[in-house]
């Protein structure tokens, strides 16, 4: 076989692979005996374990999946996410407002009358 080429493997020489690493059989060991990477036969397992016999590709080439494309429902899902943004960003800035007019009223009631009045502060006593 050339180095180009790869090798196919059925559904059911995975399985079966699958099937005796998990009756115990250590991974590197099998892969030798069946002439595969250890890695691939752990990847069968993981695809196994996760969706069982059918997550085994069968022994031909995954097909392609066509991803449906329809600008109609992309367009409106960004109109909507914008939407969302700015009614988002509204909201945060009517917040701002308001904390900046509280933060200045604090700072209003809070500033010392020019008056006269009692001071500010009382004496240190001298002991």
């Amino acid at each position: 076989m050339s180095s180009g080429q790869r090798r196919v493997f059925s559904r059911e020489f995975k399985l079966s692979a699958v099937k005796r690493m998990m009756e115990g059989e250590r991974g590197p060991a099998l892969s030798i005996e069946l002439g595969v990477s250890a890695n691939q036969v752990y990847k069968w397992s993981m695809h196994f374990r996760r969706g069982g016999a059918n997550a085994l590709r069968p022994a031909c080439r995954p097909r392609k999946v066509a991803v449906a494309f329809d600008p109609a429902r992309d367009v409106a899902a960004a109109r909507k996410r914008i939407d969302d943004l700015e009614r988002k960003i509204g909201q945060q800035q009517l917040e701002l407002d308001f904390f900046r007019q509280a933060l200045r009223q604090v700072g209003d009631a809070r500033r010392p009358s020019d008056g006269s009045g009692v001071p500010a502060s009382t004496r240190s006593s001298k002991r």
